[in-house]
């Protein structure tokens, strides 16, 4: 009896384990895809990665935009990578350096990210917005 309860389960567990794989390589990626698009400093590319929930409900004001235009990205280090806090939710906190276009004057920032994975649309999200460039 054992055997053939282990045997029924078997398939349901593979089944767990290639979307469980499947979602990890989605968000290798997405984590790669964004940051390299913020090393290249293309913070307009970059808002795509927000939840489409929370760009609508606070979208990127065109004064937003001009603050990310006055840096240039010199440095982008997503330190140790992702850190699971729930099955479908990570966190990853990067350091950023950034350049004053006007006064070349360099500073880092750290961005505290948090991504969801949509499970209806096998997508991952950015939930915490795009980095903080007031930070002191």
């Amino acid at each position: 009896m054992r055997r053939i309860l282990s045997l029924a389960l078997l398939p349901m567990l593979l089944l767990v384990g290639c979307a469980s794989q499947q979602r990890s390589e989605s968000l290798t990626t997405t984590l790669g895809a964004y940051g390299s698009t913020l090393r290249w400093g293309d913070f307009q590319s970059a808002a795509q990665f927000i939840d489409p929930k929370i760009r609508a409900a606070h979208p990127l004001t065109r004064l937003d935009m001009e603050l990310y235009k006055q840096v240039r990205v010199s440095e982008y280090d997503d330190g140790a990578g992702p850190v699971p806090t729930g099955d479908y939710d990570v966190q990853q906190t990067a350091r950023i350096s950034v350049i004053n276009v006007h006064t070349q004057a360099e500073r880092s920032i750290t961005d505290h990210q948090t991504w969801h994975y949509d499970q209806k649309n096998h997508h991952w999200w950015l939930t915490s917005g795009l980095p903080k460039l007031n930070q002191h």
